[in-house]
């Protein structure tokens, strides 16, 4: 599957039709979500807060998700020197940087009411933002750069040095104490401490913010590709 994906020609006839059917699913799947999210009841000690977690908890999952895309993408350009890999990262970088700034807004707005603060420096906190520097950072340092080329294997570098903040994230209200608490819907003892009322709109939301990311970064992707096509062009023809 990868290895015809990683075909541009290949690529871009399979996500002429993947695009728009993920984004037609990501509106169907968001729709049902929030439907089933304002059904849900109110929390005995959250109130209407809770459905806060609607919104915060799937994005801070998408936040490491598309961080691990960029990470693995980067790593092929850089090994394999694929142009195509280096497009799918770059298209990622603004993706992410979205999703994290969305967890860190609903995050604060939902840890106001909790713990009577918009922001602490607690592990969790600011290691995602720590995470949404370093999509910044990567974004910043491919557009400091005049040399494409450079600029991608510069930002590859970072990248890869940033995949090591997804464990500290993972981990980090286990190894220090934080306000933050721990997972309520994939317990590493196993099983879930979400009721079963808010389990549906959640997962819901999840596969439909996974499906809008998918159908984005295809697009973002597609034209990417036919930027670097068109400056190609220009190039032969200014060259002639």
């Amino acid at each position: 599957m990868f290895a015809a994906l990683a075909n541009p020609h290949r690529f871009m006839a399979f996500s002429r039709w993947a695009a728009p059917a993920l984004g037609a699913l990501a509106v169907l799947l968001l729709a049902a979500g929030l439907t089933y999210a304002f059904a849900a009841p109110e929390d005995y000690q959250q109130g209407d807060t809770v459905r806060i977690m609607f919104v915060h908890v799937p994005s801070a999952w998408m936040a490491m998700f598309i961080y691990a895309c960029l990470g693995g993408a980067s790593f092929i350009h850089l090994i394999f020197r694929h142009s195509l890999a280096d497009a799918a990262a770059k298209a990622a970088a603004p993706l992410g940087a979205a999703f994290t700034g969305l967890a860190l807004v609903t995050g604060s707005l939902w840890g106001q009411p909790m713990w009577g603060t918009w922001w602490v420096w607690d592990a969790r906190l600011t290691s995602v933002l720590v995470l949404f520097l370093l999509y910044v950072g990567y974004i910043a340092l491919r557009s400091a750069m005049d040399d494409e080329t450079k600029a991608g294997r510069a930002a590859a570098i970072l990248a890869l040095i940033g995949l090591v903040n997804l464990p500290i994230i993972s981990g980090s209200v286990y190894w220090w104490n934080t306000l933050h608490q721990g997972s309520s819907v994939f317990r590493m003892e196993g099983g879930s401490g979400l009721a079963g009322a808010y389990q549906t709109p959640l997962y819901l939301m999840g596969l439909g913010y996974l499906a809008t990311f998918g159908a984005l970064w295809l697009a973002r992707i597609r034209g990417e590709v036919w930027r670097r096509r068109a400056q190609s062009l220009a190039l032969q023809a200014a060259g002639r």
